[in-house]
């Protein structure tokens, strides 16, 4: 499974990106605002850390000032993937943008025939949003399994399922059990994968005897 950041924290991204976690990035509108940065000049930055795809969404709903905004963003590095709504016009706009070769992200989706319009329209990657269905009483995690059965079943369509909405870690470790292609985190669950409280003790309990042979290796 390949590992997104989604966040537009810079220490962050280099931070894991030194242990080859980050396999790409994804924003949106509400985390640049809350960044309080300007939008391109993060984007850009963001691409010349990390080689992967940097998602950057549109801001209009119609098809064709989304395909004027995608071609913008597009300019920023070649690593840049146009993230659209999963709406008619957004569909439309995939469909265009995907056809002069560049990534879509098409984001919002909640349900599996939702995914499978987006993989007809030729996204790079469907963003099913299991957070917010678990908020609404739902299993997120069926969505995530119905899209990759009906992908498997059409070899034909290429998109990559990118498990969006992540709350904890073992969202990821289902998400991976079902065979979601990648999963995009905050930093915070992304540090969260690596911990575990039998790791810690066991790692106290060495450090311990260590010290008692009074050696060192450096």
């Amino acid at each position: 499974m390949k590992f997104f950041i989604d966040s537009v924290d810079i220490q962050a991204i280099k931070k894991f990106t030194l242990s080859g976690m980050v396999d790409g990035v994804t924003t949106n509108p509400s985390i640049i605002a809350k960044s309080g940065k300007d939008f391109k000049e993060v984007i850009r930055e963001i691409c010349e850390i990390v080689p992967g795809p940097v998602s950057a969404e549109v801001t209009a709903t119609e098809a064709k000032l989304m395909v004027e905004e995608g071609l913008i963003l597009s300019k920023i590095a070649k690593n840049v993937t146009i993230k659209v709504p999963l709406t008619w016009d957004g569909l439309e706009a995939c469909k265009t943008l995907s056809d002069k070769n560049i990534m879509v992200n098409v984001t919002l989706c909640f349900s599996a025939q939702q995914a499978l319009l987006a993989a007809k329209a030729g996204a790079t990657f469907i963003s099913p949003f299991i957070g917010r269905l678990d908020d609404l009483g739902e299993d997120g995690m069926d969505l995530i399994k119905d899209i990759r059965a009906i992908y498997d079943n059409y070899p034909s369509l290429k998109t990559e399922i990118l498990a969006a909405s992540i709350r904890s870690a073992d969202h990821v470790r289902r998400a991976a059990v079902i065979g979601a292609d990648i999963s995009t985190l905050p930093p915070s669950v992304l540090d969260e994968l690596a911990q575990h409280q039998l790791t810690d003790k066991g790692l106290k309990a060495f450090l311990d005897d260590w010290e008692k042979t009074g050696q060192k290796i450096l």
